[in-house]
């Protein structure tokens, strides 16, 4: 009798107790679709901070890069207090609402994608749950910079277009949709959509790699499983610079195409696009001109938003596991 009594009450606690811890186990789907949300969010706000943080620089780099002007720290400098002088302090950040319409999506879709690329390259070769190798490394990080730059590009267009033109002419984002597609056809909205994503490939590839190999390389010399927030800073800084560098001709290339209709050119092709600028300017002077402002800019650019996007991951990986402890 007294041991029925007991399996009785075991019976009990076993019955009471299951069904609580399986309601609050997350499921595989739900993990998967914060895991999203979290790479969504972490990127959106990296790419936010850190073109913010570069706005005036990058301005000034596009008016260079669209005008046959020779470049130098001198001009750049006279530029942005000329600016300042006639225009204002917060004119500097002239088309910055247009950078934060594109890149928050390009970011966001950048990172994330790169999460997900990851996770399916890993899988394929047989890296589940370890870094990849260095060539799925760099096509991860290709993938993802082309994805984000496919579904995006229109708003680059439109962003370089807000840069190099005085207010009057266009007096915001959906003005500039709207008289692009009206006096220039809708096909301009992908003008300079070759070089763009010919220049992601090198671009997106080398950085994702450079920053994931460096943060591996520290892992394995310090023992330690993470970077402090400098040393990812200083990673993210190594990344831009080798990918800006690789990339950058085809960046001017780009900047020349998305802006023809207002800087009075016509280019027809990436080839003849090239041949003009060297025939005009010079191999260095034409490809390469504001690459030392580049040199400035896309490490502090790159650096900010690849430490903000792992800072931001780890804050919202602690926030959710302290929510389900709760639970």
């Amino acid at each position: 009798m007294g041991n029925g009594v007991r399996e009785g009450q075991v019976d009990f606690k076993r019955q009471d107790v299951e069904p609580i811890i399986s309601t609050h186990l997350p499921s595989e789907g739900t993990q998967e679709k914060k895991k999203v949300l979290n790479s969504l969010m972490s990127g959106a706000l990296a790419g936010a901070v850190a073109k913010t943080a570069v706005a005036p620089l990058d301005r000034t780099k596009i008016m260079f890069q669209v005008s046959s002007k020779r470049f130098s720290a001198k001009e750049a400098y006279r530029l942005i207090y000329r600016t300042y002088l006639n225009e204002g302090f917060w004119s500097l950040w002239r088309g910055n609402s247009a950078t934060m319409v594109r890149v928050i999506p390009y970011a966001a879709i950048q990172f994330c994608a790169h999460e997900e690329y990851k996770q399916l390259l890993g899988s394929y070769y047989g890296f589940q749950g370890k870094a990849l190798t260095p060539f799925p490394r760099f096509i991860a990080g290709s993938l993802a910079g082309t994805t984000a730059a496919m579904l995006t590009y229109p708003l680059d267009m439109v962003r370089a277009r807000m840069a190099v033109t005085p207010k009057e002419m266009y007096s915001n984002i959906v003005h500039v949709f709207i008289r692009i597609s009206r006096e220039e056809g809708l096909k301009t909205l992908y003008r300079g959509f070759t070089p763009t994503i010919l220049g992601v490939i090198p671009y997106a590839g080398l950085s994702f790699f450079t920053y994931e190999t460096l943060k591996k390389l520290h892992a394995d010399h310090s023992g330690k499983s993470q970077p402090s927030p400098p040393e990812r800073l200083l990673f993210g800084a190594c990344a831009g610079l080798i990918g800006q560098s690789a990339s950058y001709p085809l960046d001017v290339v780009r900047r020349r195409m998305q802006t023809a209709g207002v800087m009075g050119h016509t280019y027809s092709s990436i080839l003849l696009t090239m041949q003009e600028i060297i025939r005009e300017e010079g191999l260095i002077r034409g490809l390469y001109k504001g690459l030392s402002m580049n040199w400035v800019k896309g490490p502090i650019a790159v650096g900010i938003s690849f430490t903000t996007f792992d800072l931001m991951q780890i804050l919202l990986r602690k926030l959710q596991h302290s929510t389900n402890i709760e639970r």
